[in-house]
């Protein structure tokens, strides 16, 4: 029987839902999975897709990565999905990628990455590295000066993040002056010894690619030292309105954040994501770029869905590139070289309500380069708007 059969016209489109939201990296995914909750809810309230509800089957691996191999397989196998919006680190989306292949399933990742990946079962919804460390990069030796600190998690994406950013910060002049890693889930005192290399350093800058809990201990303990955050910040890609609220926005205001997607931003499609996630979720808890890329990409999902009529990856997918869509943080439209999206990249400080004041931002969207193929490492791209 062909896919398009296999559910009948009055059951739902039935979907996993594989975000953890306990562990390491619980506050950001739990993040993702507010927004994918409300961008259901949405669809499912104005009628569904082709008259079909949007059935959701939900695990917590509580950021282990076994956890989400298993469940994959769960969903894959036993429950009969062949859609997954999920992961959030790389680790997470390494550990399925096999099991998703293998099953044909079609994996919706929406967390930014390090890039140098391609798969016909992954459609990859949020930036890679030339949509956002180029301008940050840029920014920083603009705004702070050409003395650089690296500090990362130590897996995959920190490491691979982090080495385009020494090679940006030394092809435009600019110096590392140190690098450190520590373990994922690291203790206080792996990162209280991080910022007093920091201190002995004196960079003009911090580059932040540690995530999860260690990220929150790293920037509790940068406020404990004492360090003048509005003349040496820290700068991530990862830092956003969700994390800074667990943190305490009295710790961080004056740091910087490289994103396509800041609450701040004004737009009508903005103002109405985040009217609707304050009713869903709270007035206290903000939106992020981790809620607005999963929101955006549910979207895209059912925009795909209505024209391909079908679960099918390798139908939904090719329905997928074709689709276009208003989100909060800017027109998204897939690339179908890459099977990633263009975004309208930008960079924030800190303020000390927990928001950014949104410094600079392109003036269009960007092409995904994940491979960093046609990227000119040497251009301003704050001067030239990152018009690709």
């Amino acid at each position: 029987m062909d896919k398009i059969d296999r559910t009948s016209r009055d059951q739902g489109w039935r979907v996993g839902i594989l975000f953890s939201r306990s562990g390491v990296s619980g506050v950001t995914e739990s993040e993702h999975f507010f927004g994918t909750a409300l961008a259901i809810d949405e669809i499912n309230t104005a009628g569904g897709v082709l008259g079909r509800p949007i059935e959701p089957i939900c695990y917590d691996p509580g950021g282990e990565n076994e956890g989400y191999r298993a469940f994959a397989r769960r969903l894959l196998a036993e429950d009969g999905v062949e859609v997954i919006f999920g992961c959030s680190l790389s680790a997470s989306r390494k550990a399925v990628l096999s099991t998703i292949e293998r099953h044909n399933g079609l994996l919706w990742y929406p967390s930014i990455y390090e890039g140098f990946e391609y798969s016909e079962n992954v459609l990859y919804t949020s930036a890679t590295l030339n949509q956002n460390v180029f301008a940050l990069a840029d920014f920083l030796l603009q705004e702070y000066g050409p003395r650089i600190f690296i500090v990362g998690s130590d897996y995959i994406y920190p490491r691979e993040s982090n080495r385009v950013m020494r090679d940006l910060v030394e092809a435009k002049g600019g110096e590392i002056v140190g690098e450190l890693y520590a373990p994922l889930d690291g203790d206080e005192d792996v990162h209280r010894e991080m910022v007093a290399e920091i201190r002995r350093a004196d960079p003009d800058a911090v580059f932040s690619t540690v995530v999860g809990r260690g990220a929150e201990r790293l920037y509790r303990l940068y406020a404990d030292a004492g360090i003048d955050r509005r003349r040496q910040p820290i700068a991530s890609l990862t830092m956003s309105e969700g994390q800074i609220r667990a943190i305490g926005p009295q710790l961080c205001s004056g740091h910087v954040l490289a994103s396509h997607y800041f609450q701040r931003i004004e737009s009508e499609e903005n103002r109405r994501f985040v009217s609707a996630f304050r009713q869903r979720f709270g007035e206290e808890r903000p939106t992020s770029m981790w809620s607005e890329t999963a929101y955006a990409q549910v979207h895209l999902f059912a925009q795909a869905l209505e024209e391909a009529g079908t679960l099918d990856s390798e139908r939904l997918g090719a329905a997928a590139m074709r689709q276009r869509v208003a989100a909060p943080g800017g027109e998204l439209a897939f690339d179908g070289d890459t099977r990633h999206v263009w975004l309208t990249p930008g960079v924030g400080v800190a303020r000390d309500d927990g928001q950014f004041d949104v410094a600079w931002r392109s003036r269009r969207p960007v092409r995904p380069d994940p491979y960093l193929a046609a990227t000119r490492f040497e251009a301003n791209w704050l001067e030239e708007g990152l018009a690709s």
